[in-house]
């Protein structure tokens, strides 16, 4: 992305605070004023104050001048530094709240794609560092620019031709900063990358410390972290050495038109005030001359963590064509001849599938792993589009339903269960705008954790922590039910819904989830054959193909591949 790009859209971002941004302008405008003001004012006191043209004035005079200038320049300092911080800590947050409303509505083939550290670090890291770019530049390009501006104009006013001899460093420094710009940028974009495997490693650290702990992985981690850690390290160490290379050039190239400036001044006509004057505004020329040649490190780090931020602002997102929504939905499902193949595979997950599941029948899918079953979720959920064939709910094709108006009618409960770190209650209501609490009452009694909430301390208003990490495993699956209960969705999809349960547990929910299933649509991925007996229809994958389908009597006795299954599963409880 272009540089003068990105630069129109952040000055798109700031516009609404424009009012803001323009007063803190004027304070630094103010600012700049006061830095020749001062040498002027001690140009007065040594030409009026000492000397044959000495002039006879209140004592008090000049310290009552220096004391009203730096109040002056305090007042403007400090309405610059709240202003700017007002208006950046908005753009901070604008940023931050369009990129993780981009993140919300990523297609989930983004999250296969792209690590979880790299976004979390886009999102965070990256904002943080286009916002320091901008503050940075704003401070450099305008107090700065202004401060120097002020001070050449007093220069040339007071002295032309020394000023224009002190402005041959200009263009040395310009040199300067466009060689190292593109030097820099690059590291950047490297470095972001090596930071964000950084956050990578350090979120699965956390997430997997108890795998970590009982495989012994703490070294393996370790070396990890610091591989990550030495080449962030060496970047850093690289962009110091570019960009710290300016500023000692600058500066000698500076403090060399300043000895040429003061020796020919001294040559001059010039008065003790005026000299004093001159070299005043000279010296203090050098600070914001050499703050403009530091600003372009800063820039390019800003530069290049604000095309990784646009990157995902300007990602597309989850394709939603439909515009047609079902107030509830009878729950009768179709496939025809649907095909489907994951970006990059060689194979399809999915071939040919046609299937036609009648409202409130349960069908459960079966067959060994990778044989189909969680891509045929992910396309009922339309986490994915089949690229052959159509998927209708009701009668109405999948495209031309609304995305949320299609969710609205599913509920999901996973082998692999995701919580929230907070409250029991809304992790169970999750997805509603408000709670309905006696609805969330017979939630938790159908998902049997009534006994759960009453050990509690604050009920259901309990924080659960991280992933629900105060709660055993038997209870988050109960959690994940419930909140499958509270949404009372007409289509339910069960991923071993049962697998972390004991076996008294177990028979506990199973009951609470008959009562769930009855009268609506349910699609059960089983791995224990043993749980899905009583479906309407079991449908065995194989390779991504349907391959046989009836109830559990009629497969046995068709003696096929589902049959083989159960046998091997039944041999295996029983030598157990």
């Amino acid at each position: 992305m272009e540089t003068s790009t990105i630069v129109k859209r952040l000055l798109a971002i700031i516009k609404p605070y424009r009012s803001r941004a323009f007063l803190a302008l004027f304070a630094m405008a103010g600012t700049a004023a006061t830095q020749p003001l001062l040498a002027k004012a001690l140009e007065l006191l040594l030409d009026k104050g000492f000397g044959p043209n000495k002039v006879e004035f209140s004592l008090w005079l000049v310290p009552g001048i220096l004391i009203s200038i730096f109040a002056l320049r305090g007042v403007f300092t400090f309405s610059t530094a709240y202003l700017n911080n007002w208006v950046l800590s908005r753009v901070l947050n604008d940023l931050r709240r369009m990129a993780f409303s981009r993140v919300l509505r990523l297609p989930v083939a983004r999250f296969h794609e792209e690590s979880t550290g790299k976004i979390i670090n886009t999102v965070i890291g990256d904002v943080r560092q286009v916002v320091d770019m901008i503050n940075s530049v704003f401070v450099a390009y305008v107090r700065d620019v202004l401060v120097v501006l002020g001070l050449l104009g007093a220069l040339l006013y007071l002295n032309w031709r020394l000023t224009l001899i002190a402005m041959v460093v200009v263009p040395l420094t310009a040199v300067i900063v466009r060689t190292t710009t593109g030097r820099l940028r690059r590291l950047n974009r490297e470095n972001q990358r090596v930071t964000a495997e950084m956050t990578q490693v350090v979120e699965e650290a956390t997430r997997g410390h108890q795998v970590i702990r009982v495989f012994a992985g703490e070294s393996y981690e370790r070396r990890r972290f610091e591989r990550r850690s030495e080449a962030m390290r060496g970047f850093s160490q690289r962009m110091t050495v570019a960009f710290a290379a300016t500023t000692p050039i600058t500066q000698v190239a500076t403090a060399v038109a300043v000895s040429v400036v003061i020796v020919m001044a001294i040559q001059s006509d010039m008065t003790v005030g005026e000299f004093t004057n001159f070299t005043t505004m000279m010296l203090m020329l050098l600070t914001p001359l050499k703050s403009l040649a530091e600003v372009n490190g800063p820039m390019q780090r800003g530069i290049a963590a604000a095309e990784t931020v646009f990157s995902i602002i300007d990602a597309p997102v989850e394709h939603d064509p439909g515009t047609r929504t079902i107030e509830r939905a009878q729950g009768h499902l179709r496939f025809e001849h649907v095909g489907f193949t994951y970006p990059g595979a060689q194979a399809p997950a999915l071939t040919d599938i046609t299937l036609d599941v009648q409202p409130g029948q349960t069908v459960a899918l079966v067959g060994v792993s990778g044989g189909g079953k969680s891509t045929f979720v992910n396309l009922v959920t339309r986490f994915y589009d089949p690229q052959a064939g159509r998927i209708l709910l009701d009668g109405i094709p999948y495209e031309e339903l609304t995305m949320a108006s299609l969710r609205q009618q599913l509920a999901m409960v996973s082998q692999n269960v995701v919580l929230f770190d907070d409250t029991l209650a809304a992790n169970i209501a999750y997805g509603a705008e408000q709670i309905d609490y006696e609805r969330l009452a017979a939630a938790v009694k159908a998902a049997h954790l009534t006994d759960v909430v009453a050990k509690l301390p604050e009920g259901v208003e309990t924080k659960i922590g991280e992933n629900g990490m105060r709660l055993s495993g038997g209870q988050r699956q109960r959690v994940a039910i419930a909140r499958a209960i509270y949404k009372d969705a007409p289509v339910l999809i069960l991923d071993e819904a049962t697998s972390a349960l004991d076996n008294e547990s177990e028979r506990a929910v199973q009951a609470a989830l008959d009562t769930l299933m009855a009268g609506r649509t349910t699609l059960v991925i089983a791995h224990r054959l043993s749980t899905i007996e009583r479906a309407d229809r079991i449908v065995v994958m194989e390779a991504g193909r349907i391959v046989e389908q009836g109830t559990h009597e009629t497969l046995l006795a068709a003696n096929g591949m589902y049959a083989n299954l159960y046998r091997l599963q039944f041999a295996a409880a029983t030598n157990a």
